[in-house]
């Protein structure tokens, strides 16, 4: 499983290339790619650890995420802090829904909310 060194060595590999905005659309862009993959391999016998690889990757990034919205030097505006730091309350509880009960069709919604955060960062519609 990615751990908190891996996040930071790819951090650090795709980090010495992009920008601050970049780096995080690259981020939530590959938590999307783990979570597509989990779905395009659902019914393989491995599927079970990929997925948990891909949501646990997940929900690491959005607890970095969430830490950075809330630091008193964020530079975002506070209500638009608020509107992310609730949606990624969604995504926590969905996160460990889908851990819990295992279906394919609650990934759509991580896989949707990760491109479009994406998007956004790169100041460009989500695919």
């Amino acid at each position: 499983m990615p751990g908190t060194a891996g996040l930071s060595a790819y951090r650090q590999t795709i980090g010495a290339t992009l920008s601050g905005r970049e780096l995080e659309a690259a981020i939530f862009t590959k938590a999307a790619n783990l979570l597509k993959g989990c779905l395009a391999h659902w019914d393989e016998k491995d599927n079970f650890r990929r997925l948990g690889e891909a949501l646990t990757y997940n929900q690491r990034i959005w607890t970095i995420f969430q830490d950075e919205l809330t630091k008193a030097d964020n530079p975002l505006p506070i209500k638009i802090r608020e509107n992310i730091l609730t949606l990624s309350v969604f995504v926590d509880k969905r996160i460990v829904d889908v851990m819990a009960h295992p279906e394919p069709e609650k990934l759509a919604i991580l896989i949707d909310i990760n491109q479009n955060l994406a998007a956004g960062l790169r100041g460009s519609p989500a695919q």
